[in-house]
C-alpha cells in the first residue's frame, strides 16, 4: 500500500495565506458570522426509520417518504441508461481509451509542475490573459504602464466563472463571458505598499474588477480558441459601470443611499465568483466575498455577513465614501446578489436580481419545470452556511424573437425563495467523525424547502419580505436551515435533473464549541470536502422536498474516509476541496478545485454519474503554482478553464515571481483562459 499522500501549507482552507488575504478577506481567520442554533444535517434524528442490513456501497438505495417522493437509486443499469450523446467529430479514440464515454482518457498524475499538465494526446492555448484589449482604443498590455482608462479596455484580472455562447452569422465564432473575481495587488503593481495604495492603483483595481465579453474565434483543424480584439460586442464591466437593482427589493429604503435616493442603480459588482447560463442566452454571475471591500460595519446585519469593523485590505474607502459604512452604511446592501447579463446586448444594463436572495453566492445555474418555469439552485460559500433555490412563477418563451427575450428578462424577478432543510437516516451513534459509512451503507437521507418570501410576501415570522430579500442568511438562521461545509457551486444535470452541490470543506467541523459530523458532512477537521447529490420529489425541481446522499467524499483514495460512490479506490485520482462542476453531454460531471491539500497543485476531474463505472473519477489536467481552477466548460472538441491567481504564494511579488507561467522568465503572471483539446481533432474523452 503506497503511503498517504502529504499535505500542504499551515492555513485551514488550503490557499496559501496571500490568496486568503486578497480572496476573502481571511474568511477562515474570522469568527463564523453564523451564531444561530440551527442544527446539522443528521443532528436531529429521531432513530432509522428503518434499518437495512449492511449492503455493498455501489447497491441500489431508495429513499422515499410513505406519501411517494422521487428515490435517489444507485448505479443506473446499462439497459436503463440514456443513449450516449454521440460526439458532432471524428477521430480515432485517443490514449487512455477505458473509461466511462467523455472519460477515455490517461489520467493525468497529481503533480507541482508550474504549467498547465494534460492528458497524452492534448493540445493547449492561452485563449485570452489579463489585460490583453478588447475593446477599440484599448492599448496593449504594459504591466509598468497601467492605467484604469487602459484596464477598462481590457481583460479583466482573476478569472473566474465561464460560459460560451453561440454566435449566428459568424462561422467558427462564439461569446465569451468571464467573472472577474477579485484583485490581487501585490502580483500587479510592481513595489506596491499594501498600507499605502496610490489612487491610480485604486482605480485600476476598480477596472479589473467585473466581467467581461469577448467574442472569440476557434482555429480550424484545432480546439484553440483566441480573442476578436474590438468586436462590437465585446464590453467591459467594473466596479464602477451602471448596474440595475430589479425584483421585490428594489427601491427598499434598505437599498438606498446618498448617491442612489431611488434604491434601483448600483455602481459595479464585485467578487463575481461562479455563475450560470440560462436556457434564454443570458449570464448569471454570483457577487460573493463583497464583505471584504466595505471599512467599519457596524450592525448585527453587516456582522452576519462577515463586514468588519475597521479598515479593509485595499482601502478604498480612502477614495470613495461609499466603502465606508460609517458614512454609508446601505452601501453593502446594494452587493451580495445574482448579476444576470444580456451577452447579445452591449447596450443592456445588468440587473441585480434581489428575488434570489442576498448572500454570498457562488453561483447560480438554473434547470426548467416540465411547464417552463427556471428554477435556480444556489449555494452561500461560508463555512456553515446555507444552499437555496428560487422557483420562478413564469414560463420562459421560446424563440429570439423581441418580445420573448423582452419576456425572458423578467424571470428571475417574480418567484418564491427557498432554504433547504437536510435530514440524515442513519443514527448518530454511527456518524463518528472519521468518514466511516453508515450501517446501511451510504451516507443519505431526505429534506425540505422551507419557503422565505413570495413576491412581497414573506414567510418568516418577524421579517417582512424586504428584510427576507436582503438579510436572506437572517431569513435561513430564524427557519431552521441546515449549515453545510461552505455550499459553493451548484449544477443540475441535464440528463437526468439531479442536482450536484460542491462542499469544499470545513476545517472547523468538530472543534470545542462547534457542532460535529453529521450524515451530510461525515468528517471532523474536513480538509479534503464532498460532493452532494439531490434529487428532487417526483423530479419536479418546484418541488417542497428531495432525497440527498454524498456522491464523494474527497481526498486520497488510500485513505478509509474517502467514498467514490462505490467504484474501486484503486482506480481513482486523489481529489481535494472541489469547487466548481459543469456536466458534458454524456452526463458526466467535471470538478474544479480550490486549495488541494494532498501535495498536488489544483486541477480539473472528471467523474461519471451513472452506469457501471459511476464513481470512477480521473483527473484531467492541473494548473501551475500557486494557481486554482476555475470556470470549467467541457465542449464536444474543447475543455476551458480559468487558471486564477497564478503565483500567488506567499510571499511572492511582482519583484519576486513565485511562477513564471503563462509567457515565461522575465514576464508578469498574468490569470487567463485557456483551451484544451484532442491533437487528431476528435471529441473529448471519446
Amino acid at each position: 500500500m503506497r503511503n498517504l499522500l502529504p499535505l500542504i501549507g499551515s492555513h485551514p482552507g488550503g490557499r496559501s495565506a496571500l490568496t486568503c488575504r486578497y480572496r476573502c478577506g481571511d474568511a477562515c481567520f474570522q469568527d463564523i458570522p453564523n451564531t444561530s442554533d440551527n442544527e446539522y444535517a443528521g443532528d436531529v434524528i429521531a432513530g432509522a426509520l428503518s434499518r437495512r442490513s449492511m449492503m455493498r456501497a455501489a447497491a441500489v438505495v431508495t429513499v422515499a417518504a410513505a406519501a411517494g417522493t422521487a428515490a435517489l437509486a444507485g448505479p443506473v443499469a446499462p439497459s436503463a441508461q440514456a443513449a450516449p450523446l454521440a460526439g458532432r467529430h471524428g477521430g480515432k479514440p485517443g490514449p487512455g481509451t477505458s473509461g466511462a464515454r467523455g472519460l477515455r482518457f490517461a489520467p493525468v498524475a497529481p503533480n507541482t509542475a508550474d504549467a498547465v499538465t494534460v492528458p497524452e494526446g492534448y493540445g493547449q492555448n492561452v485563449v485570452i490573459r489579463w489585460g490583453e484589449p478588447i475593446l477599440r482604443g484599448a492599448p496593449a498590455f504594459d504591466p509598468d504602464k497601467q492605467s484604469a482608462k487602459a484596464q477598462a479596455g481590457q481583460f479583466g484580472y482573476n478569472n473566474d466563472f465561464l460560459s460560451l455562447l453561440p454566435l449566428r452569422g459568424e462561422r467558427g465564432r462564439q461569446v465569451l463571458v468571464a467573472n472577474h473575481e477579485y484583485t490581487d495587488e501585490i502580483l500587479m503593481f510592481r513595489g506596491y505598499d499594501p498600507a499605502n495604495p496610490t489612487r491610480e492603483q485604486v482605480e485600476i483595481a476598480w477596472a479589473a474588477h467585473g466581467l467581461s465579453v469577448v467574442v472569440v474565434q476557434e482555429e480550424n483543424r484545432t480546439g484553440k480558441l483566441g480573442p476578436v480584439s474590438r468586436h462590437p460586442l465585446n464590453r467591459r464591466l467594473t466596479a464602477t459601470s451602471e448596474f440595475e437593482v430589479t425584483g421585490p427589493a428594489a427601491g427598499s429604503p434598505l437599498l438606498r443611499t446618498s448617491a442612489d435616493r431611488t434604491g434601483r442603480k448600483v455602481l459595479g459588482t464585485l467578487n463575481n465568483c461562479a455563475g450560470g447560463t440560462t436556457p434564454w442566452g443570458t449570464t448569471l454571475h454570483g457577487e460573493e466575498n463583497f464583505n471584504q471591500y466595505f471599512a467599519n460595519g457596524s450592525s448585527a446585519t453587516d456582522k452576519r455577513y462577515g463586514i468588519g469593523t475597521a479598515a479593509t485590505e485595499r482601502k478604498w474607502e480612502r477614495f470613495d465614501k461609499r466603502f465606508d459604512l460609517a458614512q454609508e452604511p446601505n452601501e453593502a446592501h446594494r452587493f451580495g446578489w445574482v448579476v444576470e447579463l444580456d451577452p447579445y446586448d452591449p447596450d443592456s444594463t445588468p440587473r441585480k436580481r434581489t428575488a434570489l436572495g442576498r448572500f454570498k453566492h457562488e453561483a447560480a445555474q438554473p434547470r426548467l419545470t416540465a411547464d417552463g418555469r427556471p428554477v435556480v439552485y444556489m449555494g452561500d460559500d461560508e463555512r456553515f452556511d446555507y444552499f437555496y433555490k428560487f422557483v420562478s412563477s413564469k414560463r420562459m418563451k421560446k424563440g429570439n424573437s423581441r418580445a420573448a427575450r423582452e419576456h425572458n428578462l423578467t424571470l428571475l424577478d417574480e418567484g418564491t425563495l427557498y432554504v433547504a432543510k437536510l435530514t440524515g437516516d442513519s443514527p448518530t451513534a454511527e456518524l463518528d467523525g472519521t468518514g466511516k459509512l453508515p450501517a446501511d451503507g451510504e451516507f443519505d437521507g431526505s429534506g425540505v424547502w422551507i419557503p422565505l418570501a413570495t413576491g412581497t410576501t414573506s414567510h418568516v415570522p418577524g421579517m417582512t419580505a424586504e428584510e427576507v430579500y436582503v438579510f436572506t442568511r437572517l431569513a435561513g438562521d430564524k427557519v431552521g436551515a441546515t449549515k453545510m461545509d461552505r455550499p459553493e457551486d451548484v449544477e443540475p444535470s441535464p440528463r437526468t435533473g439531479r442536482v450536484y452541490i460542491a462542499l469544499t470543506n470545513n476545517t472547523d467541523r468538530g472543534k470545542a464549541g462547534k457542532p460535529g459530523a453529521d450524515e451530510a458532512n461525515p468528517r471532523n477537521a474536513n480538509k479534503h470536502g464532498q460532493v452532494l447529490e439531490l434529487a428532487e420529489h417526483w423530479d419536479d425541481p418546484a418541488g417542497d422536498g428531495f432525497a440527498w446522499r454524498l456522491f464523494l467524499v474527497a481526498g486520497d483514495p488510500e485513505d478509509p474516509a474517502t467514498y467514490f460512490s462505490g467504484f474501486p479506490k484503486e482506480k481513482v485520482s486523489p481529489i481535494s476541496c472541489p469547487d466548481n462542476v459543469a456536466f458534458d453531454d454524456h452526463g458526466n460531471l467535471w470538478i474544479s478545485t480550490d486549495g488541494n491539500q494532498l501535495g498536488s497543485h489544483d486541477g480539473l476531474f472528471g467523474v461519471a454519474t451513472q452506469g457501471e463505472r459511476r464513481g470512477e473519477l480521473k483527473q484531467f489536467l492541473t494548473v501551475p503554482k500557486g494557481a486554482e481552477t476555475c470556470g470549467p466548460l467541457i465542449q464536444d472538441r474543447r475543455v476551458l478553464v480559468a487558471v486564477q491567481h497564478p503565483g500567488e504564494v506567499d510571499g511572492a511579488s511582482v519583484e519576486k515571481p513565485a511562477s513564471t507561467w503563462p509567457d515565461g522568465p522575465g514576464k508578469i503572471v498574468r490569470p487567463s483562459v485557456v483551451a484544451v483539446w484532442r491533437k487528431d481533432g476528435g471529441d473529448i474523452g471519446v
